[in-house]
């Protein structure tokens, strides 16, 4: 994402982590974002020194795609590949290069890295959930 961005998509920006917590090609961070207004899973990760963010959805069944929670490379950590059914992904760009995936693409969500931390952009599809604001003591339920 443009480190240029408007003021407002500023004021959107959501706080994922720290830079250094997301080492190259290792574990993604695993986050909930809703899309078109469901719960479901995301997931950012490095690769080739970029920071990338995808819906944890399989393009061939709609299914959460990680090995164990925040493991989405393969064996020689080129590509992101589905644990249930081998579909594989670029890590850049999130394009279907094998298996059971079709012709597709990923979802992808907005990224930036700015004053080391890294944020996600939401969409007019892909929202973040909401935030439970604590009853104020005394309130009933």
């Amino acid at each position: 994402m443009n480190h240029c961005a408007t003021p407002a998509a500023h004021r959107d920006a959501q706080h994922l982590c720290a830079s250094a917590a997301l080492a190259e090609r290792g574990r993604a961070l695993v986050f909930d974002v809703l899309q078109y207004g469901q719960p479901v899973r995301a997931f950012a990760l490095r690769f080739d020194g970029k920071v990338v963010a995808y819906i944890n959805r399989c393009l061939h069944v709609p299914i959460e795609m990680d090995w164990q929670p925040g493991v989405f490379l393969d064996a020689d950590r080129r590509y992101i590949v589905c644990a249930t059914h081998g579909a594989a992904y670029e890590p850049i760009g999130g394009r279907c290069v094998g298996g059971p995936c079709g012709r597709g693409r990923l979802t992808p969500l907005a990224v930036a890295e700015i004053g080391a931390q890294v944020y996600w952009y939401p969409s007019a599809d892909i929202r973040p959930v909401p935030r439970e604001v604590p009853a104020a003591p005394g309130d009933n339920p």
